[in-house]
């Protein structure tokens, strides 16, 4: 049938790119990396260290959903080929949508897994911490900076990613003012690092009793949660540490003990608070954490040549300097002002679907590499 046949071709052309992308893969490297890890994990003193441990189990589960990821696209191509064999034999018409299903699905697959090749940056494995901050546009931007809080949130769960909300200042009429928050998984920082900048939107606003339209800007920082073994040294005299009590919904410990944390750093006039976990102690491990990764991201950003591989310019959170535009009156589309990526699909956006935008701009940072 001229439609299986059809198929048939365009499956044939992924032949390539299938082979291509497992060998930048380098799967059997991965597979020895698993037996070997595995076997380390079942010494008795492997939870000695905790944490070590820990570390060395996400290391081999990020490992194996890899393989497993490549070896089941392997697997759903000879599947695909053998559907469009037996319908062909059978002269089943009733197959073709079932066939058209399965493409659709490898194509989204491999695409997906082929740009997982270009995360090669030095982080881009790690977990990403999160700051969004709202900018000019008052209490419009704070429902702004809620939104955009709720789409990162629904492109992790998505993703099967987790969320953890470090600290969070709802703001004075509604919204959020700004809220620190990290995704944990596999190449989260990779994918976010897209993200980085000022988000710009347009909009009836819901707060305006003319119903004028409204701009409002929200700045986003996006930065990896680096590995406790790289030294970043914290001088104790360099910082002052300031407990208060946490504000906002939560358990029975908000607003009823001292649990949440402010850390300044007096060289960089850093400022880091941390309110959300359910102890001092848990807010302060956090708070430190978050510093020690945005004193790590000061230092690159002080060697040669890193400042734009790493946070890119630095650009005022209002007019004339977003990375992406949400316009949701007097039509509807959002664009990517760096690889003009778009799409009318506005409620899916917000609903987290910003694939479309975070593969443009790894495409774009591929293509502008220099050529070994």
């Amino acid at each position: 049938m001229v439609e299986l046949d059809t198929m048939k071709i365009e499956l044939q052309q992924y032949t390539d790119t299938l082979a291509e992308v497992r060998d930048s893969l380098d799967l059997e490297r991965k597979e020895r990396q698993i037996e070997e890890l595995s076997r380390e994990s079942e010494a008795p003193d492997f939870w000695t260290d905790a944490d070590k441990a820990n570390a060395r189990m996400k290391q081999l589960k990020d490992l194996q959903k890899i393989v497993d990821e490549a070896d089941g696209l392997s697997e759903q191509y000879k599947d695909i080929m053998d559907l469009i064999l037996m319908g062909n034999e059978d002269n089943d018409p009733a197959i073709i949508p079932d066939v058209r299903a399965e493409l659709d699905q490898f194509e989204e697959r491999l695409d997906t897994l082929r740009l997982s090749t270009l995360l090669t940056g030095e982080y881009d494995h790690c977990n990403a911490i999160v700051s969004l901050n709202a900018g000019a546009g008052g209490t419009e931007s704070c429902d702004w900076c809620s939104m955009l809080y709720r789409m990162y949130c629904k492109w992790a769960d998505k993703h099967g990613f987790t969320v953890e909300t470090m600290n969070m200042v709802d703001g004075d009429e509604a919204g959020i003012k700004n809220v620190d928050f990290q995704i944990n998984g596999n190449n989260v920082y990779g994918y976010l690092k897209s993200e980085r900048g000022v988000h710009r939107l347009v909009r009836i606003s819901p707060f305006n009793a003319q119903g004028k339209r409204q701009t409002s800007f929200v700045s986003c920082e996006v930065m990896p949660d680096i590995d406790k073994s790289v030294d970043i040294d914290i001088n104790p005299d360099d910082i002052r540490i300031d407990t208060y009590r946490s504000s906002g919904a939560g358990g029975q410990h908000i607003n009823k003990t001292s649990s949440a944390i402010r850390i300044t750093h007096f060289p960089t006039g850093i400022v880091v608070t941390c309110q959300n976990e359910r102890s001092q102690f848990q807010n302060k491990d956090k708070a430190f954490e978050i510093l020690r990764a945005r004193l790590y991201m000061r230092r690159l950003e002080e060697e040669e040549e890193k400042l734009a591989k790493i946070r890119g310019e630095v650009k005022d959170n209002a007019w004339g300097s977003q990375i992406r535009s949400y316009v949701l009156q007097p039509y509807q589309m959002v664009k990517d002002t760096r690889t003009e990526a778009e799409t009318s699909n506005t409620d899916g956006v917000l609903n987290g679907d910003i694939d479309l935008f975070i593969n443009a701009y790894l495409k774009m940072q591929a293509n502008q590499k220099p050529a070994k």
